[in-house]
């Protein structure tokens, strides 16, 4: 295998199991199916998660309820990944920021 090929494939295993590894060191995890949330969604808020509402245990209700209190705190990044996930609608999202103005 010439070099730079060796160096295309190990990047990407790198970069695959540095992604995997995050996704599961991840504390957001909610106890049950039916409250999951997405790879998607951890990743964007994880900053917001330790930022914000690290002092609620990762499956409990209170993060939920934490992550929706601080809501005009939240990233940019994280609120796209709760709309795309459902989690919030943008008519939300807007009117709350409507509110602050």
């Amino acid at each position: 295998m010439s070099a730079q090929i060796h160096a295309k494939v190990f990047s990407q295993r790198s970069v695959a199991l540095i992604a995997l590894s995050i996704a599961t060191a991840l504390p957001i995890v909610w106890a049950s199916a039916a409250n999951a949330v997405s790879l998607r969604v951890k990743l964007a808020c994880s900053r917001d998660y330790y930022a914000l509402c690290s002092q609620y245990a990762s499956d409990s209700p209170e993060v939920r309820q934490c992550m929706r209190a601080a809501g005009e705190k939240l990233s940019p990044r994280c609120i796209n990944a709760l709309i795309q996930a459902g989690e919030v609608s943008q008519e939300e999202v807007s009117h709350r920021a409507a509110q602050l103005r």
